[in-house]
């Protein structure tokens, strides 16, 4: 086979490809630099990470309270609530009956 030949046989390859460099080329030189976009974005990247790093901190601070703190205390406080989602709460008093 002649090199013609096989160009044909590959002509939609090259001109796909062809396509796809000039357009390639043309969106890295037309998008803005890495620096312009953190020059723009810095304080929104800035107080996602100060906001992370508080979860990260009150969260560590949250486990250890919870380590030396007593299981009863935390028990109690939310059994009423519990109960109550389950649909097992306890009445202690009868209603009211207004005549």
């Amino acid at each position: 086979m002649d090199i013609p030949e096989k160009f044909l046989q590959y002509r939609y390859h090259f001109g796909l490809a062809i396509v796809a460099s000039l357009v390639l080329s043309i969106l890295l030189y037309a998008a803005p630099r890495f620096l312009t976009i953190l020059a723009y974005f810095w304080p929104l990247f800035a107080s996602t990470t100060v906001f992370l790093v508080l979860i990260i901190a009150f969260g560590r601070v949250s486990q250890a309270e919870l380590a030396t703190d007593s299981y009863s205390h935390g028990a109690q406080a939310g059994e009423g609530i519990l109960d109550y989602v389950a649909g097992q709460a306890e009445h202690t008093s009868e209603p009211q009956k207004y005549e």
